[in-house]
């Protein structure tokens, strides 16, 4: 048990070191507790991307507030929405976003998403205007994309879109 231990650990570093510097988007995959989030950390840290790491747990957020959350809101956009707010896109500016459990994310949000990756740029909620982003992207899931693709839980272009490298 130990060696295979090891050995995966081995494929993963090598994986790592492969695609680091690469604008590749990543998902990562395993079982909770595995280092997922540190697998992202380590791919930052060695892709010599100058922004800043930034994360997010889709599970996390109710879904009402995941949009802006991710692709941020003008003012008055919506009750409560007193200040625009950039997004955590915009603020992973040069940087790498982790969308961590991506999974969770609901079809509605994910083909949102998918726009995002396919176009590189965020339309604020209740904004008319695109911004252009740079910011690599890395998910982690501890479910099988694959499986949630065929039971059409998960968007294949989506999917397709996010495992061009896959750990």
């Amino acid at each position: 048990v130990a060696l295979a231990g090891r050995a995966s650990l081995v494929a993963v570093r090598r994986s790592i070191e492969a695609v680091a510097s690469h604008k590749h988007t990543v998902v990562v995959t395993g079982e909770t507790g595995t280092g997922k989030e540190v697998v992202a950390r380590v791919l930052h840290e060695r892709s010599g991307r100058p922004g800043p790491y930034v994360a997010v747990n889709c599970g996390a957020f109710a879904e009402g507030l995941l949009p802006s959350d991710l692709f941020g809101h003008v003012r008055g956009a919506f009750t409560g929405a007193v200040a625009e707010q950039q997004g955590l896109f915009r603020a992973a500016k040069g940087g790498t976003l982790l969308l961590d459990e991506v999974a969770e994310i609901s079809l509605g949000l994910q083909a949102n998403l998918l726009r995002v990756l396919e176009m590189r740029e965020v339309r604020p909620v209740g904004s008319t205007r695109d911004i252009a982003i740079d910011v690599r992207v890395v998910a982690t899931t501890n479910r099988e994309l694959m499986a949630l693709v065929q039971e059409r839980a998960f968007r294949s272009d989506l999917y397709s879109r996010l495992a061009q490298w896959t750990i």
